[in-house]
């Protein structure tokens, strides 16, 4: 149903074509002109629907569907007493993802989970069923309906729908902040290994991963660079779920430190930020660099690691997660220019930009 790119409404063609003429008015350009806003119509409404798709995702990830699909194609009904769902309506939802290629109906009426599919599943590596349940959240669900508020109060509209600012609402909602957390892992340990792998890090010294969640980051960073220790610091209900214990690989080499990374941070040789300073407004971004900066062994390095905005039309991922900062946060995607002017204000400078397999960059800051 999705129209490619080159089916939307080219405007240089159709100013060519006479878009001065209005439809019906028998002008020349006329008929090209109302194919062409007949074509466009019926692309903004096939995008507009795009919002069912993550939401049959969800409802997938939710009753465990992909996990029941592990041994192979099964019907809509036979899926439907395993899940304790609807048949009917089960097999409503897995037309639609059949669409997008995470799963696929044979011949036979019985759905299979695709290549693509794969990570749905719960008991994977990499799994990504809590990240699609974390960016599906009413959390991030609902501020995203109410973007236009953004764009007339220039606001996030989270406070306007929850009645106070994102953190402080999980620091009160034990559901929401594991649901967050736990689709924060999801959606970073299949960048993990590719990162550390991205950047020479020292041969030694201290690594701090600042606001680094379950520790995931750090474990890789540690397990490929033996001669380096690391610090996982964070709030005190994130870190007490760690994950840095089950790894026999970095024993003895790791810590816990608790924390608000806005009042200060621990001192290191190189303090990495992942998806951090996306949260935050430009003021905050500028206070948490202040502190690494300050907290700076000589020679030390401040590693930034988010997605940075490219140039041009093509899509890239930053540009949605920029909206569901705006939607939800105070933060925003930011260019290497906008991290170049954070950088010079809290007395860094942007030595190097080095982008990544994934969707992240390493933007490495060191003291001025």
């Amino acid at each position: 149903m999705r129209q490619t790119q080159s089916e939307s409404v080219d405007d240089g063609a159709a100013k060519a074509a006479g878009a001065t003429d209005t439809p019906g008015s028998g002008g020349a350009g006329d008929t090209g002109r109302d194919e062409r806003l007949r074509r466009s119509a019926a692309f903004l409404i096939d995008e507009a629907l795009g919002f069912l798709f993550p939401a049959a995702l969800r409802a997938a990830a939710d009753v465990g569907v992909a996990d029941h699909l592990a041994d192979g194609p099964r019907t809509p009904a036979d899926l439907a007493k395993s899940t304790g769902t609807d048949a009917r309506s089960l097999y409503r939802v897995l037309r639609l993802l059949a669409t997008r290629g995470v799963v696929a109906e044979d011949d036979e009426g019985r759905f299979a989970l695709t290549d693509a599919g794969q990570a749905l599943r719960g008991d994977v590596p990499y799994s990504a069923r809590t990240a699609v349940q974390m960016i599906s959240d009413r959390t991030m669900w609902l501020p995203a309906g109410e973007l236009t508020r953004c764009l007339t109060e220039g606001t996030t509209a989270f406070e306007g729908l929850f009645g106070m600012a994102f953190f402080d609402y999980f620091a009160q909602d034990e559901r929401t902040a594991a649901v967050f957390h736990e689709g924060m892992a999801a959606m970073s340990d299949p960048e993990n290994a590719v990162i550390a792998a991205a950047y020479d890090f020292p041969a030694t010294g201290t690594v701090v991963d600042v606001g680094g969640g379950h520790g995931g980051l750090l474990i890789e960073v540690l397990r490929r660079n033996p001669g380096l220790d690391g610090v996982l610091y964070d709030r005190s209900h994130v870190v007490a779920r760690h994950r840095l214990g089950g790894e026999p690989e970095i024993a003895g080499r790791w810590a816990v430190a608790e924390g608000d990374f806005f009042a200060a941070v621990p001192p290191a040789d190189v303090h990495l930020l992942k998806r951090i300073t996306h949260d935050w407004d430009d003021e905050s971004c500028v206070t948490l660099l202040s502190h690494c900066r300050g907290a700076l062994r000589p020679g030390g390095r401040v590693l930034v690691l988010d997605a940075v905005v490219p140039r041009g039309n093509e899509p890239h991922q930053s540009k949605a997660l920029d909206l569901m900062m705006m939607a939800s946060l105070t933060g925003r995607e930011r260019t290497e220019a906008d991290f170049s002017a954070l950088f010079e204000r809290a007395g860094l400078r942007l030595s190097r930009t080095l982008p990544t397999s994934t969707v992240l960059s390493v933007v490495e800051g060191v003291a001025v």
